[in-house]
């Protein structure tokens, strides 16, 4: 390139010398003329002058015509050189223009692809600076686009939760933290955020599994929009096999943590234009069963800029974003995530913003907490002892969780209490009908039941049956149905509505998520008993932590 521009440099200037060469030819000419004439006003000066003068501009047209001859012959090479230079500066700005071009496909790429992320507007600058902390993208076009394997591309809500999951050696806990989430949360509170797992694996038969496992747990749930799954494309993650061991880590936990970076970046990218606020949280913990209502509480009553509102003193769970600080945020992240852990990344970005070199750390700290705003009691407890980096055992508790609520208690109606389900130690049926505690039994079969015999005929208006709790969110009731067994055998044999069974139960509804709710129509009328009818064989124990049967007024 240096080169060519020589070249060109030397056709400018000779196209520069050119007039001047010509001014000079033409001034020339005109002595000539000025010669001729000066002859005709000598000539009576006498025939010597004359033939001197002759001979003088004879010899001066012999030099002049040897000029513009040699002139017209630097010309010609210079017209051909200049050609020469002239083909080569064309090629020159035909590299030029294809590079540009190619810049701005990648542009145009990035921004089709922020597209399918519902991503309105110009193209925010972090994701153009992706390419210089990961040059490795510039070589693939869908390098940033995820692949959605469920989800209705739910926007425009206040709340996104994020859970990135990978494949673990020992134990999965990805179902129970699903679980624990989805307790107990109100249709408002389902229809008003949205949950993102995403599944930090290439292998697509892994993520095809897990997807499978989530669709048959939570059919309605993926089918309204509130859980999605992605997976990254393979060519997102860079080259993770010569990474600088620093802070005396190994070399597998230095790649371990580097890769869990680039995963929380990922997962923040597409969970940005989603919602108002954003929650990371992780795939082996339970929450709090009233945890969207004390996040909103809490945070409408900041009144200072915040950045972050954390909700566990745990590493990177039950900590809350702003969608529209996440931007800066994995930028720094991606500027840095070869170098620390991400909860260290995130701290020293509290110090980028507030910290003055000048002041000591106490007022770094003071400065700091203004950013990050701890609540408590904590909403989430880690309950994962394997972590997903192979062989390291991680019993993290967080002291301000708190004790576990696991069982509600009611005042229900004097009733006989029946189980084929072999109960676990002190966890009996009575605890829970009750309210001391809760019901605990070994894995259900096909046929096994529940039952609460009334000791008079009640009409009932409600019923509220959950299984499982914040210990053992997965413990909960799979295919099981709630009967009612009325007490006027003619009104049995009347309602053609529901399903009646053998021995005179009519079928009115069913466990969903681990709860059985709804209300009994006044034609069945007085009823003898409810029974909680298991259909088929369950994989997992079951626990019914809350038994509420509510009696008419009327």
């Amino acid at each position: 390139m240096r080169l060519r521009s020589g070249w060109l440099l030397a056709a400018l200037c000779l196209g520069a010398a050119f007039p001047l060469l010509w001014y000079a030819a033409w001034e020339g000419s005109r002595g000539a003329s000025r010669g001729s004439s000066f002859s005709k006003l000598t000539a009576p000066c006498g025939r010597k002058m004359i033939k001197v003068t002759r001979e003088t501009v004879g010899n001066d047209l012999d030099t002049y015509q040897h000029q513009l001859l040699e002139l017209r012959q630097r010309l010609l090479y210079a017209e051909k050189e200049n050609s020469k230079r002239s083909h080569e500066l064309s090629s020159v700005l035909g590299e030029i223009k294809h590079i540009v071009a190619k810049r701005i496909n990648l542009t145009t790429n990035h921004t089709d692809g922020m597209k399918v992320l519902n991503v309105t507007g110009k193209l925010p600058m972090h994701l153009t600076n992706l390419y210089y902390y990961l040059p490795h993208l510039r070589e693939y076009e869908d390098a940033i686009i995820p692949n959605i394997v469920i989800g209705q591309q739910r926007t425009g809500v206040s709340l996104v939760m994020g859970i990135p999951t990978v494949k673990r050696e020992k134990q999965s806990y990805l179902m129970s933290t699903l679980h624990s989430l989805l307790y107990g949360l109100s249709e408002k509170q389902k229809n008003d955020c949205v949950i993102i797992i995403f599944v930090a694996e290439v292998n697509a038969e892994y993520v095809n599994s897990v997807a499978e496992s989530v669709k048959t747990s939570f059919p309605r749930e993926v089918q309204s929009g509130l859980l999605e799954i992605i997976s990254p494309p393979a060519s997102y993650y860079p080259d993770l096999s010569n990474l600088k061991k620093t802070f005396g880590d190994s070399e597998d936990r230095v790649r371990w943590r580097t890769k869990q970076n680039l995963d929380y970046s990922f997962l923040m990218l597409y969970a940005q234009p989603k919602g108002t606020f954003y929650l990371q949280l992780e795939d082996d913990i339970i929450a709090k069963p009233d945890y969207i209502q004390s996040i909103e509480n809490f945070a409408a009553e900041q009144s200072q800029e915040w950045m972050v509102l954390e909700f566990s003193q745990l590493g990177f769970i039950g900590k809350l974003f702003k969608t529209e600080d996440l931007p800066l945020i994995v930028e720094f992240f991606v500027m840095f995530y070869k170098d620390k852990p991400i909860d260290w990344l995130l701290d020293h970005l509290f110090w980028v913003k507030v910290c003055n070199p000048e002041k000591n750390a106490a007022h770094c700290e003071k400065e700091k907490a203004r950013l990050r705003i701890r609540a408590k009691p904590s909403l989430f407890q880690h309950m994962g002892l394997h972590s997903s980096l192979s062989g390291k055992i991680q019993n993290l508790k967080d002291k301000d969780f708190g004790r576990s609520v696991l069982h509600k208690a009611h005042n229900n109606p004097p009733a006989k209490l029946h189980t084929s389900l072999r109960i676990y130690q002190q966890y009996t049926l009575e605890n829970v009908y009750e309210g001391k505690g809760y019901f605990w039994a070994t894995a259900p079969v096909a046929g096994d039941y529940i039952s609460f015999t009334f000791l008079k005929p009640l009409k009932v208006e409600k019923y509220y049956f959950r299984s499982g709790n914040m210990d053992y969110p997965g413990d909960i009731l799979y295919d099981t149905t709630v009967e009612v067994l009325p007490a006027d055998e003619a009104v049995r044999k009347g309602l053609v509505n529901y399903t009646a069974t053998k021995d005179g139960y009519l079928k009115i509804g069913a466990f969903e998520n681990g709860i059985a709710e709804g209300s009994i129509d006044l034609s069945v009328g007085e009823i003898l008993a409810i029974r909680l009818l298991v259909n088929s064989d369950s994989p997992v124990w079951a626990i019914l932590s809350e038994v509420l049967i509510k009696m008419s007024e009327n």
